[in-house]
């Protein structure tokens, strides 16, 4: 189902011109939403949908909420008709359907006060909210810089301590923090990322909240590691990244013998401002290996991949791989695309 809204900061209407055609298919499905965690606006919802819903149990849903408040949620969306989001997850907990939410944070349109106003809202839904994310708005080269921008390291640090806040009264009251900033809301802002167990279940590690203590939590539960003694691993990732990455890649070098280099590259199909390395076109990592005959293996993220194959630029991995001058291998956690070796 496709996506009704024309939100100002819309990845889809960031992308450049001459991708894939799916690419810019907007959805905003709620079958999606249950099936793959994809987060949606609830904003197509019919009648019938909402039977649907409640009586298939499709739950747990991921919404995307951004704003309780009714106006400032359809000036976020560009939708006029938006329904009350709050009446309609009120209506999905009295029937037994839980949700995660999500609020994409708009400079000077849902921070501050709104933020406030909107995690109080959700809270206050009790049990059925299972979480809420806060994640700075992300913009490419052509998106509609116009009409809105990214927050400022200032505006991020504020937002964080609103979450930080809620969170300790989350977990005060009902003995879980349920709130979270993404890992890019603290980066931006300059502050550090908390420790593993603040995030306790992971429960939004897709959507870039706790990612890096869940890459850290997923190398040390892997068991003994293989020993790779003399061999030189190249680690290729987004500059989201490359002021964490050292920090995991150490022990892993000191755990296998490995030499581990860390490959950052910069974004040049959406622009420099878009740094996970999902995102990351296949010649961008064609470029980056070109002439590194030196490297015994390439690690390049898993996610960057669709389940066709082909990364976003269209380039397939099966072609990349046959270009590069060192074996490829993708990679969730680094331990899983580690070659064999004596075992310690």
């Amino acid at each position: 189902r496709r996506c009704g809204n024309r939100c100002d900061f819309c990845f889809v209407d960031g992308l450049p011109e001459g991708l894939r055609d799916t690419l810019y298919i907007r959805d905003d499905d709620y079958r999606l939403s249950f099936r793959y965690g994809n987060f949606a606006t609830l904003t197509n919802l019919k009648p019938k949908d909402v039977e649907r819903i409640l009586e298939y149990r499709l739950s747990p849903l991921y919404v995307s909420v951004h704003a309780t408040d009714p106006v400032i949620r359809r000036r976020i969306l560009r939708n006029p008709e938006a329904p009350d989001v709050l009446e309609q997850l009120r209506t999905f907990a009295a029937g037994g359907i839980r949700f995660h939410t999500q609020i994409v944070l708009q400079p000077g349109v849902n921070d501050g006060l709104v933020l406030e106003r909107s995690l109080a809202n959700l809270y206050a839904l009790g049990e059925p909210a299972l979480s809420a994310a806060v994640v700075p708005v992300g913009l490419t080269t052509f998106s509609k810089v116009h009409l809105t921008r990214e927050p400022t390291p200032e505006e991020c640090r504020a937002a964080a301590d609103v979450v930080h806040r809620f969170a300790d009264r989350a977990l005060a009251e009902r003995g879980r923090r349920w709130v979270h900033g993404s890992d890019e809301l603290y980066l931006d802002a300059g502050l550090p990322l908390p420790p593993a167990e603040w995030y306790q279940d992971f429960e939004q590690v897709e959507n870039g909240v706790g990612s890096v203590r869940y890459l850290e939590q997923r190398i040390a539960e892997s068991g003994p590691l293989p020993d790779l003694t003399g061999r030189r691993m190249a680690v290729l990732t987004g500059t989201a990244m490359s002021r964490l990455m050292p920090a995991v890649l150490q022990p892993l070098g000191e755990s296998t013998g490995a030499a581990f280099e860390l490959m950052v590259l910069e974004n040049d199909l959406f622009g420099p401002s878009v740094t996970t390395a999902a995102l990351l076109p296949g010649r961008a990592f064609l470029r980056a290996l070109e002439g590194r005959t030196d490297l015994d293996l390439a690690l390049l993220p898993a996610e960057a991949v669709n389940d066709e194959g082909r990364f976003m630029d269209d380039l397939p991995l099966s072609e990349l791989v046959a270009a590069a001058p060192v074996e490829v291998r993708l990679s969730h956690h680094f331990t899983d695309a580690l070659p064999e070796g004596a075992h310690a």
